[in-house]
């Protein structure tokens, strides 16, 4: 494990100081890291969850995640795509915004 603070210690610690160990202990450290599903496939069904329950204060995160995880741009797209006749149009509409955001950021456009 890393000395440098996680991004929840970051964020939360000083407040939450128990979310943040079971963020970093249980969910990053146990729940994603199981073999059952690859982390590629842990991130698109993340990112599907997190558009459809209009959770948009996560979505960056999980989106730069994703990728980082081999999720394309192009499949990034076309979940949102997908998501938005299952799950809402306003949904897929702020999803799409801030995949737009962080496909800029990630080219340094």
């Amino acid at each position: 494990m890393s000395d440098e603070p996680s991004v929840t210690q970051r964020n939360i610690g000083s407040v939450a100081p128990k979310l943040v160990e079971l963020t970093d202990d249980v969910l990053f450290g146990d729940i994603w890291e199981r073999r059952g599903l690859a982390k590629r496939d842990r991130s698109l069904i993340t990112v599907a969850a997190l558009v459809a329950l209009y959770r948009p204060e996560q979505l960056d995160f999980h989106l730069r995640r994703a990728l980082e995880n081999g999720v394309t741009r192009d499949e990034i797209v076309e979940l949102i795509t997908h998501l938005a006749f299952y799950a809402g149009w306003p949904n897929a509409m702020t999803a799409i915004n801030h995949a737009r955001d962080i496909f800029a950021d990630t080219t340094g456009a």
